[in-house]
């Protein structure tokens, strides 16, 4: 399925200039050939994904979320028991 620019016929679309040297360009265009796509669409998703971020705020915090979704199950508990917790003499001076 080609992603191309008629799936945006409806709305208004800003024209933009990018510099790019030709071997980037080159590699760029063979690649979104591979991929069924244009360059246009790829630096349009992009931009899309780079607009919609928000600040560093909000991605740390939806990295956070994505992160303690993919913890199953966890218990502080399983790991060392409070005894052995303060048992442990890493980094403690003798009194």
């Amino acid at each position: 399925m080609r992603t191309g620019a008629s799936e945006f016929n409806c709305v208004n679309m800003k024209n933009i200039t990018v510099s790019l040297d030709d071997e980037l360009y080159r590699r760029a265009r063979i690649r979104a050939a591979q991929e069924d796509t244009s360059v246009s669409a790829v630096v349009r998703r992009f931009l899309t994904e780079f607009a919609s971020e928000g600040t560093e705020f909000d991605r740390l915090k939806r990295q956070e979320q994505e992160l303690r979704a993919q913890v199953q199950e966890f218990c502080a508990s399983d790991r060392l028991s409070r005894q052995s917790v303060h048992e442990r003499q890493i980094g403690r001076k003798k009194r």
